[in-house]
């Protein structure tokens, strides 16, 4: 799989189907205008890179990314392509039933790598299931966020060691973690800051409106960071909210601002305003990243029922790292030797993901239980011992007993 395909990659997709979502194809929100760069009418937001990679001025944001490099602008595109690889061959990694389950960050690379690469060593990061970008970010072996889901281990990653949280199942509660986390850190004095990630679906969640209140009372030095990918599994956002996302922070009395989630200068230099604003102890911020789930929800998940074909062909046009490509080359920040060498990387990456994933032990069968109780007890004694039995009995019919 070449940078090119993997950069362009779509979901597969029956030919000529069509959802039932078609009429609806064309949201946008009541505050919807015309933003720069853009043809059609489309919600606003802040937008430093164009779909066509066209580089506009943005007098509050621009001076967040006013000091980057060339080699700072390919560092962006490389995290992009090689965490969009990694996530391709997750996906076919689940296919193949090396997972048991799967859940693509495709089309929102720009949000996580923007916003991943915003935060300094020593902020906290609370991901959900989905933040393979974040992770990369913050040095996460990639294959260690595999042993979940190929259900090894609870994690494989110390958190402690990239300030990089466990990922989040339970939809929204990971928003409360990082606001008690913040409120530590005031407590304890410290100049860092928190980053929380949720999706929209999970912006619907009483554990998120719990964390806004306490974030905001608190001040608590915490940015709420929602990538809005326009579907909680199948539920369009517009079933769920009557406002655009970021204008609830103003009821909870704290700011809200709504990024182009496909561009990732945009989504680093938001990121670094509001963080910058946790640290120096004005309180939390939300960020709305506006962006699209290109694939599926998970591996178990059709977008295929819900989901007009013009909706997500509208979006991939808009592709984040096509468009930083587009600009890298019309600004002759890179060359064909540049791509050619991403390329290979792309590919040795691959290989190693499939090795590694391919080559985890299984688990002890008997940790699960394994501090139940701080003492022991007599209930789970006695369904250690039928577990026991239970996996012997595989071995007998092997043996032909």
């Amino acid at each position: 799989m070449t940078v090119e395909s993997t950069a362009a990659r779509k979901p597969r997709r029956s030919a000529g189907t069509k959802s039932a979502a078609s009429a609806g194809a064309k949201r946008t929100s009541p505050a919807a205008k015309k933003s720069p760069g853009t043809t059609g009418a489309e919600p606003e937001l802040v937008q430093l890179l164009t779909p066509e990679g066209k580089r506009v001025k943005d007098a509050t944001y621009d001076p967040y990314v006013a000091d980057i490099t060339p080699d700072e602008l390919r560092g962006l595109y490389r995290d992009m392509v090689l965490s969009r690889r990694f996530d391709a061959e997750a996906t076919s990694l689940q296919r193949q039933g090396e997972l048991g389950l799967w859940a693509s960050m495709l089309g929102q690379e720009a949000a996580q790598i923007g916003s991943g690469r915003a935060t300094r060593d020593d902020d906290y990061v609370f991901p959900t299931y989905r933040e393979h970008g974040v992770a990369w970010c913050r040095g996460v072996d990639p294959t260690n966020l595999l042993g979940m889901f190929r259900g090894v281990n609870n994690g494989g990653w110390d958190p402690n060691t990239n300030n990089f949280h466990l990922y989040t199942i339970v939809i929204g509660s990971q928003t409360l973690h990082a606001t008690g986390y913040a409120m530590g850190i005031t407590k304890d004095g410290a100049d860092s800051a928190v980053i929380a990630y949720f999706g929209d679906g999970a912006s619907s969640q009483g554990d998120v409106a719990e964390a806004f209140t306490f974030s905001a009372v608190y001040n608590a030095p915490v940015v709420f960071f929602c990538q809005n990918n326009q579907w909680a599994i199948s539920e369009p956002t517009e079933k769920q909210t009557r406002v655009p996302l970021y204008q609830r922070a103003q009821g909870f009395g704290f700011p809200g601002v709504r990024v182009d989630g496909n561009d990732v200068l945009a989504c680093l230099a938001v990121t670094k305003w509001a963080l910058e604003r946790a640290r120096s102890g004005e309180g939390p911020t939300l960020v709305e990243a506006y962006t699209y789930r290109m694939g599926a929800h998970t591996t178990s998940d059709d977008p295929t029922k819900y989901r007009a074909d013009e909706e997500r062909e509208s979006w991939e046009a808009k592709d984040p790292i096509l468009r930083l490509r587009t600009y890298l080359e019309a600004s002759n920040h890179a060359d064909e030797g540049f791509f050619a060498e991403l390329e290979a990387e792309s590919e040795a990456l691959g290989k190693r993901v499939r090795e590694v994933v391919r080559a985890m032990p299984d688990p002890d069968h008997f940790a699960i239980f394994e501090n139940v109780y701080a003492d022991g007890h007599a209930l789970v004694d006695e369904e250690r011992a039928q577990f026991a039995a239970y996996q012997a009995s595989f071995a007998d019919e092997g043996e032909g007993k």
